[in-house]
């Protein structure tokens, strides 16, 4: 009896240091591409070194020459920067894009993080480009591309600032680093444009910005949609909406949107695949008839692709706003100003050699 207890004490020592063994073994490779949240947050570090929003710090050697790209504005943005002849892979989603975005994006092998990574292999990619959200939802994939040598990287920015930053990061990561830089301030010149029109308006209108219809949510203080909104001159009726598990959504509820439905001059709802609402939805609602834009139809939707994607096309979010807005101020000519800050130099029409 002794024996057996004593052998039964052995077996249970010899799991306990095997658990400890494989905590130590595999912690770091955890630490390396399975993504978990770091306070730091996304950052240029040093000269040539990126921290992602899952708190990697990836020294770049060299630019990544073999990208699969998994999110849409990831891909958006690797082709505005230049980097196109980079990218072997995007989703299912890029795939489908519409214009010359889309003829470059159907010649790529269509990718998803419910592929094997022997899928992912075939390409053979030196890094993949994802968002939070698959970093967390498919950590056992990220860290079998870790181990095959496969850089991770998780990036989606929360702001405008974050959204900078986040363009430099791509920017490092692929070797074109000046052309992120004048990305920066193309941008930051449209806002200027922007803002010296809606500075000239006296009487503002107020909007309530839909995010998902069927929960009554709408967006977080500070995320872009909601910049969108206050550089074309609107003021947010659900200022104080509290962000939902830390996201760009908050919720309000439908209560809150119709007891404030007299001050709502323009009800926004944003259009894509997190949201699908008609404007026949949004009146059905009962009693959203109160609501003072739905009786006079000032019921406007907004594709999501250009107010809640961190890409240049925020400027035409913004313009698109605007003339919804202030269409006597936000003109086609006005609007024609903003955006062509969105457009690559002309005398670079490829943008292809914008490298560091």
């Amino acid at each position: 009896m002794r024996k057996q207890v004593h052998s039964s004490i052995c077996r249970l020592f010899r799991i306990f240091l095997l658990a400890v063994s494989a905590g130590l073994l595999f912690g770091t490779a955890e630490k390396c591409f399975a993504g978990t949240d770091d306070p730091g947050g996304m950052a240029l570090v040093g000269e040539n070194t990126i921290r992602d929003s899952a708190g990697r710090e990836i020294e770049v050697a060299r630019p990544f020459s073999r990208i699969v790209s998994l999110y849409s504005a990831h891909t958006e943005n690797l082709y505005a920067l230049g980097a196109a002849d980079q990218v072997v892979g995007v989703s299912r989603i890029d795939a489908a894009m519409d214009g010359d975005i889309g003829r470059w994006t159907k010649q790529k092998k269509t990718l998803s993080a419910r592929n094997s990574p022997e899928r992912f292999l075939a390409a053979a990619p030196d890094l993949v480009i994802v968002r939070p959200m698959l970093d967390h939802g498919y950590p056992r994939l990220m860290e079998q591309l870790g181990r095959f040598g496969v850089q991770v990287v998780s990036l989606q920015p929360g702001d405008i600032d974050e959204m900078k930053t986040y363009w430099r990061i791509i920017g490092r990561l692929t070797g074109r680093e000046a052309a992120a830089e004048e990305m920066v301030e193309r941008f930051e010149a449209g806002v200027s444009e922007a803002r010296n029109i809606s500075d000239a308006i006296g009487e503002r209108k107020t909007a309530y910005f839909e995010a998902i219809h069927r929960r009554f949510k709408t967006f977080s203080p500070g995320s872009m949609p909601l910049f969108a909104l206050e550089c074309a001159g609107g003021i947010n009726i659900a200022h104080d909406a509290r962000p939902s598990r830390g996201t760009n959504i908050a919720d309000f509820g439908m209560e809150r949107i119709i007891a404030r439905g007299e001050a709502i001059d323009v009800y926004l709802s944003q259009t894509g695949h997190m949201n699908q609402a008609t404007k026949e939805e949004i009146r059905s609602i009962p009693g959203f008839s109160t609501i003072r834009a739905v009786r006079e139809d000032e019921i406007y939707r907004v594709d999501e692709g250009i107010v809640a994607r961190p890409t240049i096309r925020l400027l035409e979010g913004i313009a698109r706003i605007g003339a919804i807005l202030y269409p006597d101020h936000f003109t086609e000519e006005a609007r024609k100003k903003i955006m062509r800050h969105g457009q690559a130099n002309e005398e670079d029409p490829d943008n292809q050699g914008k490298s560091r």
